[in-house]
């Protein structure tokens, strides 16, 4: 038995299920999103205070700019609208938030070390570069009449 002629059907069977997957993916990522944006907008006062307390720049600015990216981040990804580009805004948010949060702690989720938001970063990476499938508004309006 030859592995190629298997492997090549293989692929072909399962790149039909990429759309499915890239659209359970962003469901699970703006949900991952979605608690922590509602938290810093119901207080979002304090979340600058923690911001300044722990040596973010224009802590009242940067606290209404990742809450505003993360919020906005939820509806984009739900939607699988302007996918590949609110991609970037949120990678910057998850890279601040290992930097300034989560590097110290070292790798493991568990001591909140970086795992999760790394883990965020790579699926928000897929999006950048893969689009968000045929389950999106991005497909619909830019994709589907393409020649």
């Amino acid at each position: 038995m030859q592995i190629r002629p298997f492997y090549v059907k293989f692929s072909q069977i399962s790149a039909h299920f990429q759309s499915l997957s890239l659209l359970i993916a962003r469901l699970i990522v703006a949900y991952g999103f979605y608690e922590p944006a509602i938290r810093k907008w119901s207080d979002i006062n304090s979340v600058a205070q923690w911001f300044g307390s722990i040596g973010i720049p224009l802590p009242t600015l940067n606290a209404y700019m990742a809450a505003t990216t993360e919020i906005v981040g939820v509806l984009f990804l739900v939607l699988g609208f302007a996918t590949r580009i609110i991609a970037i805004p949120l990678i910057v948010v998850m890279l601040v938030a290992i930097v300034t949060v989560h590097l110290p702690n070292g790798f493991s989720a568990g001591d909140n070390g970086y795992e999760i938001p790394l883990y965020y970063t790579m699926f928000l990476l897929i999006f950048l570069t893969h689009g968000a499938g045929k389950f999106s508004l991005d497909y619909i309006m830019f994709e589907k009449h393409k020649s």
